[in-house]
């Protein structure tokens, strides 16, 4: 028989583990996520102390101090500061939580530089009030969350990423409910605010062009009419032919100065609009572009008068943009109503490339539609043609059955 050699392997043994084999990658008992959980965990309750402290000795030194012109302005500082902590505690949640929360609208510019204004606008901000209410409650459930994670450390190891988990979706769920836009409600409000003050700013500048017009057109008119009239009233006796020449040339500037005046009043608002309806006020526009226009109106009823007034000076601003600046040969204005929307659309064969930021008005038009929750669509590519819609929210015209001629 012959003896095997001590190193050999038999078939029926376990073969030996060979001894430069590579070990095994080391697996963390916890994962990263877990260890971010923690540290957001128990960071959280000092810096919620800390935190709380601040802003209940604000609210205090405010409050006693609001009987005074000093304790208003104090809260609106505290406010801002608290949009601060708010953005901060953001940066925590995405950075240790993975959570990532969408950043409220910036406070809006108060309309007048008084300082009174800023303070109103400042105390009126629900992103710093929702941010004083996530100090001074977020605390007591932080320490909550703190000692529940310093005890399963050293006790119940194996439970903790559960329980970091666990505790965290609470830490979650307040960073989204406190901290987070709510439903996009204070962009809209924002969205409105800005709104509003391109509102008020078109209005003053329209007033601003009315009292222009007037003074530097029909005013200096009727000042020149009254000044001829009286030299012919002087003449009359002396020189009747002088005057009757002085008379006629009044007369011709009475017609101007009626002219101007019945053009101011279209700009304002055009009588044919308010007694018969865009069909007709527009078909008159375009009676008046140098390049020819197809109109065609189809509403079921008027619209309310001011989104109707509101499509009428939209249409006839893109129409003299068609006339200065497009070389059109022709043109269609279409007018529908659809779902809730009333939609305009003007299109020509013009050389096209239109551009919003190159003054032709459309920047304006933009600002005006969105005033009332509309929108300004543009297709200009170069060589034409070019396609301008503007879609405004449908509001009939309350006691107005009839159909649009």
């Amino acid at each position: 028989m012959t003896s095997r050699p001590p190193n050999a392997v038999h078939p029926g043994d376990d073969a030996p583990a060979a001894c430069d084999a590579p070990l095994p990658p080391p697996r963390a008992a916890l994962g990263a996520a877990t260890w971010r959980e923690l540290g957001y965990l128990l960071t959280s309750w000092p810096v919620d102390v800390a935190v709380f402290t601040a802003v209940l000795s604000w609210l205090a030194t405010g409050a006693v101090l609001a009987v005074t012109v000093v304790g208003l302005p104090v809260l609106a500082l505290g406010l801002a500061g608290c949009r601060e902590l708010a953005r901060y505690e953001r940066w925590r949640a995405r950075v240790l939580l993975g959570l990532r929360v969408e950043e409220p609208s910036p406070l809006p510019r108060p309309r007048g530089s008084g300082a009174v204004t800023w303070v109103w606008s400042g105390l009126k901000d629900p992103v710093g009030w929702r941010t004083v209410l996530f100090c001074l409650v977020r605390p007591a459930w932080s320490l909550a969350a703190f000692v529940l994670t310093v005890v399963a450390l050293f006790v119940a190891w194996p439970l903790l990423p559960w329980l970091a988990r666990g505790l965290s979706h609470v830490d979650r769920a307040l960073v989204r409910a406190l901290l987070s836009p709510s439903d996009g409600l204070e962009r809209r409000i924002a969205e409105l605010e800005s709104d509003r003050s391109v509102v008020l700013d078109t209005s003053a500048a329209d007033l601003r062009r009315i009292e222009r017009d007037l003074h530097d057109g029909a005013q200096a008119r009727l000042v020149a009419l009254a000044m001829d009239l009286g030299l012919a009233k002087e003449k009359l006796t002396q020189d009747p032919r002088a005057a009757a020449r002085l008379v006629d040339e009044a007369h011709g500037e009475a017609k101007l100065v009626l002219q101007e005046l019945r053009d101011l009043a279209r700009g304002i608002h055009p009588a044919i609009l308010t007694d018969r309806g865009l069909g007709p006020a527009l078909s008159a526009t375009a009676a008046r572009c140098t390049v020819p226009v197809q109109v065609t109106v189809d509403l079921p009823t008027r619209p309310a008068p001011a989104i109707e007034g509101i499509t009428y000076f939209t249409a006839s601003e893109l129409l003299q943009n068609i006339s200065k600046h497009s070389g059109a040969t022709t043109a269609t204005l279409d007018i529908w109503h659809t779902d809730d929307r009333l939609l305009l659309q003007i299109t020509d064969n013009g050389h096209g490339g239109a551009d919003p930021t190159n003054g032709t008005g459309l920047t304006g038009l933009t600002e005006r539609l969105a005033a009332v929750d509309g929108l300004l669509s543009l297709t200009s590519p170069p060589g034409g043609p070019t396609t301008l819609t503007a879609a405004l929210p449908w509001h009939p015209r309350t006691g107005s059955p009839e159909r649009q001629p």
